[in-house]
């Protein structure tokens, strides 16, 4: 068995980073979205989950149609919400889920976001699996957190997830839900360990993001002057993109093209800073 006060300690620094005071672990962060998603569907049972058109998840489409919900896609700036056309959408809204940062590349406007969701009663659902740790992350502004501590993830625990809420009874009323969802307490040593050093690996990945910015500014980078920890480099020639490209290869950079729905929908080169 795993000392209660190893559990006591990873859920303390879960409420620190996220500002919630009621967690549960999952076994994959998917896992904690489809939670997230069953909770707000029982407490606020509306039609639509809100969805960013761009820099979010893939199972962000996926769940809502598993629990019979529709998604409604709202407009983003390479991933960073529209507060104009996500208030055009909440009526009806069940909650609205997003990325923060958005496709891991830039900050979103967390309480512009939730104050424009409160006022139509949409519940909140943030994805900090790329900031949780950092002062991207606060779930002052957000109904639910979700993460996840995934290969490729600040906290690269290669598995398992979580999600917290603002308020007790957001685990309560759909608390069967719950029964679903497990941990393996093998993990707690070497979790513990990384959330315990979570803030230096974002200060580290911060560092090099800007390096990579200030060497490529000859090139159109997206969202240019916000935090994030993967920089996305648009092209418009091939030539262009095998520069990028060479440039990663020759700096041990791990890339990915776009258009990708988790990054953006446009051609580019997505430097995978998070991998480092």
């Amino acid at each position: 068995m795993v000392p209660d006060t190893m559990n006591e300690k990873i859920i303390a620094l879960l409420k620190k980073y996220t500002k919630h005071d009621f967690v549960q672990f999952t076994s994959r962060g998917n896992s904690a979205i489809f939670v997230a998603l069953y909770c707000a569907r029982k407490i606020n049972p509306l039609k639509y989950i809100l969805v960013p058109d761009q820099g979010g998840w893939l199972t962000y489409y996926k769940y809502p149609k598993q629990l019979e919900l529709e998604t409604k896609e709202v407009k983003t700036d390479f991933g960073i919400i529209d507060l104009t056309d996500l208030a055009s959408k909440l009526d009806e809204a069940c909650a609205f889920i997003y990325c923060t940062p958005a496709g891991y590349i830039a900050e979103q406007p967390i309480k512009e976001i939730y104050d424009v969701c409160k006022k139509k009663n949409c519940l909140v659902i943030m994805d900090v699996s790329g900031s949780m740790g950092s002062d991207l992350c606060d779930g002052t502004y957000a109904d639910f957190t979700v993460g996840s501590f995934g290969k490729w993830k600040p906290i690269d625990l290669g598995y398992g997830g979580f999600v917290t809420a603002a308020k007790k009874e957001y685990f309560e009323k759909p608390k069967e839900i719950f029964n679903t969802v497990s941990f393996e307490e093998q993990y707690y040593p070497v979790l513990l360990n990384k959330l315990e050093h979570v803030e230096e690996r974002f200060k580290t990945l911060f560092k090099e993001v800007a390096k990579i910015k200030d060497e490529l500014k000859e090139y159109d980078i997206v969202h240019k002057d916000k935090q994030g920890i993967v920089v996305v480099v648009k092209y418009k020639t091939e030539t262009e993109k095998q520069n990028i490209i060479d440039y990663c290869i020759a700096h041990g950079y791990e890339y990915t093209l776009c258009p990708r729905y988790i990054r953006v929908n446009c051609e580019a080169i997505s430097i995978e800073v998070k991998r480092l």
